[in-house]
């Protein structure tokens, strides 16, 4: 230790004594606490705590709140004033960098080669909560949430043999790292595990084969069965993906995540092990292992941490070589409510809020399954949602819980759709009413009976774009006045995959030819930048992090409705509307792109040209 490592100890009361693998003691300055002086009350964050009362930062109330927090649930002080909104960690963040002089870093823009992690071991990392960032010369450089924390510096020092220079980020952005450095799942080493465990014993695969329910059920409580099935679910969560398939064919079988709207390959377990895991699902999700000839439907509630719950949608399907097992993740905490935060640009996102703000009407979102019709929807349903308003909503199934709205699930086995769901609505006084989907022309005739009757009604269909919806009502058998009378409008999205910020790069192929042929009028084509991903760890070498949501919004003006009673084909409609100032899927994909947001490869893949 150094000189000056010596003078910052002479505070310390006595000798402190190192644990047997010659570590300091785990909880010391943890996180966010200063040095105690010597008669402090001893409490693990009052330095902080006090200095941030001194600087005006918190008030003396906000830190006993955020005690009794700590005492309830764990965690550091910084981590329980954000909890309670009294600080944003980012402020936290910019307070200990000026105490400190040391500079503040945003680890989401941070890519860390594997070799500089592979210097601190994972247990000191999680330990003092760090993260290597680079090294230079004969210095590392490390981001934690303590800058003041000396002696994970003073153990960084004694591993690496290098002198340490700190930066100061969230304790967010730390565990958040940690996940993505540390937490690589080598799924072969586990497998190999599991496949050479001689407790693991399997029935028939084959359908027709009787099947020993007594011998399934054990295996299902097998460790190594658990463990593998337990680790898909969190790995599922942690790289984001928003779906997981585990499909068995005649001598394979695979696990797939789909990934910001794409399906990636993950593992291929051995075939015998099917049966064992698709049973540790459906006992998860409370479904018959036995039935093995019929669909079924379940969900399972994953708690992680003490704060998050992750809900998965459980589909069980009977295939040529077994059942297919689809779950659906259902994460609220990625759930986006702010509306102008969607995706929409300034114009189409003005008429959209005029519309969902109507007295009554109809209002109808389209687009493909996983093209984020529920996410527009809820945060439609988020800005009406007052104690003045009575709102309620028709789900298959429910997806998440939203406080203050009545949601009501749909049971298909029991006589309870859309059309008894809608009934029962128009009888419970309601404001807004929200159907899940029109499927039929029962729940569209009732849909648009409440729309004409002074209600706001909210729901989805499953069309190519917003002028095609029309004629989806009228082959249902809706007359078309009143479709005229009833929408207010009609809005068709799509999600692009977005570039990743990370490894973004100058696309070559972006020609001014290519994007003059993609739509792209020559003017605009001539200035345009347009990026691409290179590819990266924080990306899994894919180039794209995350998904913007692209827009069609269709204004069911006066015009617009002449031609429709006029029986104008979905083409006819769509030029009038365009005529008439709709922007379409393309233009509005295009616009992500040249504002850098997406790539022309993703532009064609989602879209179809005008």
């Amino acid at each position: 230790m150094s000189s000056s490592d010596e003078n910052d100890l002479d505070f310390l009361p006595g000798v402190i004594e190192t644990d047997e693998d010659g570590f300091l003691p785990e909880g010391l300055f943890d996180g966010d606490q200063l040095p105690a002086q010597q008669g402090e009350k001893d409490s693990g964050f009052e330095g902080l705590g006090e200095l941030l009362i001194r600087e005006k930062v918190i008030s003396p109330a906000q830190l006993a709140d955020a005690t009794e927090e700590i005492r309830r649930s764990g965690g550091k002080l910084g981590y329980a004033l954000a909890q309670l909104g009294y600080l944003e960690e980012v402020q936290l963040v910019d307070f200990l960098s000026r105490q400190y002089g040391v500079p503040s870093l945003d680890l989401d823009g941070v890519d860390v080669t594997e070799e500089v992690i592979s210097m601190i071991p994972k247990e000191v990392a999680e330990r003092h909560g760090l993260i290597p960032i680079d090294v230079q010369g004969s210095s590392i450089i490390v981001a934690m949430s303590d800058p003041s924390n000396i002696y994970a510096m003073d153990d960084i020092k004694f591993l690496t043999g290098f002198n340490v220079e700190a930066m100061v980020t969230t304790e967010t952005s730390v565990k958040n790292a940690l996940d993505r450095y540390y937490d690589d799942v080598d799924y072969e080493a586990m497998l190999g595990d599991i496949v050479g465990d001689d407790e693991l014993e399997y029935v028939n695969d084959e359908l027709s084969q009787g099947i020993n329910v007594e011998e399934l059920e054990a295996q299902t409580e097998l460790a190594p069965v658990v463990r593998l099935v337990n680790l898909l679910l969190v790995d599922a969560i942690k790289r984001g993906a928003s779906d997981i398939h585990l499909e068995p064919y005649e001598k394979s079988f695979r696990v797939r995540y789909r990934i910001d709207g794409v399906l990636y390959e993950i593992m291929k377990p051995p075939l015998k092990l099917k049966n064992a895991i698709t049973s540790r699902i459906k006992v998860m999700s409370e479904l018959d292992i036995a039935e093995r000839r019929l669909p079924q439907d379940g969900r399972i509630k994953l708690v992680l941490g003490k704060q998050k719950e992750v809900d998965f949608r459980v589909s069980v399907l009977p295939t040529l070589f077994g059942e297919k097992v689809v779950l659906r993740i259902l994460d609220k905490s990625n759930l986006q409510l702010d509306m102008t935060k969607l995706g929409f640009e300034a114009i189409p996102l003005d008429s959209f809020k005029q519309a969902v703000h109507s007295p009554w009407g109809m209002v109808l979102v389209t687009g493909p399954t996983g093209s984020g019709k529920t996410t527009t929807l809820y945060s439609a349903l988020s800005e009406l949602n007052k104690p003045s308003e009575n709102i309620s909503t028709a789900e298959d199934p429910v997806e998440f819980n939203l406080e203050g709205i009545n949601q009501v699930q749909q049971r298909e086995s029991i006589g309870l759709n859309f059309a008894a769901t809608l009934r029962s609505f128009l009888r419970q006084d309601p404001d807004i009413i929200m159907v899940g989907e029109i499927r039929d022309f029962e729940t569209a005739e009732i849909a648009i009976k409440a729309a004409l009757t002074g209600h706001l009604v909210l729901s989805t269909l499953h069309t190519n774009d917003a002028p095609s919806t029309i004629n989806r009502l009228l082959n249902m058998g809706v007359e078309p006045f009143l479709v005229t009378a009833s929408l207010n409008m009609v809005v068709a999205q799509r999600l692009v995959r977005a570039i990743c910020a990370n490894c973004k790069e100058a696309d070559p192929e972006a020609t001014i030819e290519k994007l003059i042929e993609m739509g792209v009028d020559e003017e605009r084509a001539n200035e345009a930048e347009v990026l691409r991903g290179m590819g990266c760890r924080k990306c899994t070498n894919t180039g794209f992090k995350g998904r913007r949501a692209v827009y069609e919004v269709m204004v069911c003006t006066d015009e617009l409705k002449e031609c429709i009673l006029q029986g104008y084909s979905a083409m006819e409609l769509k030029r009038e509307a365009m005529r008439l100032g709709m922007q379409t899927l393309r233009a509005s994909a295009i616009n992500k792109m040249l504002d850098q947001q997406t790539t022309t490869s993703e532009v064609l893949r989602t879209t179809l040209g005008d």
